[in-house]
């Protein structure tokens, strides 16, 4: 479970972040998941609540924002959200490698007091 250690190094980050800050207590964490990131969302909030007993995290919220997969079509210059794992074009059936977003793993904001 790979979760784990994303969760533990994005906490990392967190409590460094809040204690640059003179934060006492972190109440909201918010990431962007991408669906073709890899990333299971409830080992995700299983990891983090594990990881933030005892810490000032501890009562914080996670929100998890599911970002969906997006590819684009160089034959037609058609962004598409893919209906299946081939990434096909729905309209000239082609295979597209270009995918644009679904596999983002970010830390997008940290609420302290």
């Amino acid at each position: 479970m790979h979760e784990v250690g994303l969760m533990q190094d994005t906490l990392d980050i967190v409590f460094d972040r809040a204690y640059k800050a003179d934060a006492s207590l972190i109440r909201t964490i918010r990431l962007r998941v991408g669906e073709d990131s890899g990333v299971a969302s409830s080992s995700l909030q299983f990891a983090f609540s594990a990881l933030v007993k005892d810490t000032i995290a501890q009562d914080a919220t996670l929100e998890l924002q599911p970002v969906p997969v997006s590819c684009y079509c160089h034959a037609c210059s058609l962004e598409f959200a893919p209906g299946n794992v081939f990434y096909e074009c729905p309209t000239c059936h082609k295979l597209s490698t270009d995918i644009r977003s679904g596999r983002e793993f970010e830390l997008v904001s940290v609420e302290v007091d």
